[in-house]
């Protein structure tokens, strides 16, 4: 084989391999699936989402509001009308969408119109957001057969999904972040503050009051 076409086949070779890359990418992408929730502080449904198989990241943001771009700041202010809410990126061959909305109507108090445990007001309301009629029937129906199971008022409400805002990049993963933060107990690593906050707002406590055996993230953290 002479210098060009050895040139020519590693080329070929090369195209193929980038090919193949890119199709994957492709197919990746077609198969992955979005699902939107508010359930109080978004650490904590991110942290709980991640831990999912099958869900490939879980982005904290702000969806809701009137305000375009809206900061923590003004959204914890209560005048933007947003939710902090999670955008849960899945794979449906791995979890099914009605598999992850169980998981969260579980795993949140779903009778509180107030807020979520120890954060109160409008941002900390839960909601579950739909896109389409199929997505608005299958919400519907997951609500309908949990406050069955719970024997309760569900109270969250389904709503249209509007503009989803990626929140701040230290909101992201805070729950397993190593930058040191200020706390009332002094200097702590950002996922053993995440930890004393997740405890002392209350959340497992009250889920696992709620659901019991059926509270799916009780002991997880």
């Amino acid at each position: 084989m002479g210098r060009l076409d050895t040139v020519k086949h590693f080329a070929l070779a090369a195209l193929i391999i980038i090919g193949a890359l890119t199709r994957g990418v492709e197919a990746r992408a077609q198969t992955q699936e979005t699902l939107i929730v508010a359930g109080g502080c978004f650490w904590c449904v991110e942290s709980d989402f991640e831990s999912v198989k099958g869900v490939t990241e879980a982005v904290s943001g702000y969806i809701g509001g009137t305000t375009r771009n809206p900061t923590y700041k003004q959204v914890g202010g209560g005048g933007t009308g947003h939710y902090e809410a999670v955008k849960i990126l899945f794979d449906p061959s791995v979890v099914s969408r009605e598999s992850l909305l169980k998981l969260f109507i579980r795993s949140i108090d779903p009778t509180d119109a107030g807020g979520q445990f120890c954060d109160r007001g409008a941002p900390y309301r839960s909601a579950i957001f739909v896109s389409n009629k199929g997505e608005k029937a299958l919400a519907e129906r997951i609500k309908s057969e949990a406050q069955a199971a719970l024997g309760r008022a569900i109270v969250t409400p389904i709503l249209d999904a509007t503009t989803f805002y990626k929140a701040e990049d230290y909101h992201q993963d805070y729950y397993k972040g190593d930058n040191l933060v200020l706390t009332r107990f002094g200097p702590l690593r950002q996922s053993k503050a995440y930890k004393r906050y997740r405890t002392a707002c209350g959340r497992d406590a009250r889920v696992a009051e709620l659901w019991g055996k059926d509270a799916p993230f009780i002991g997880t953290h």
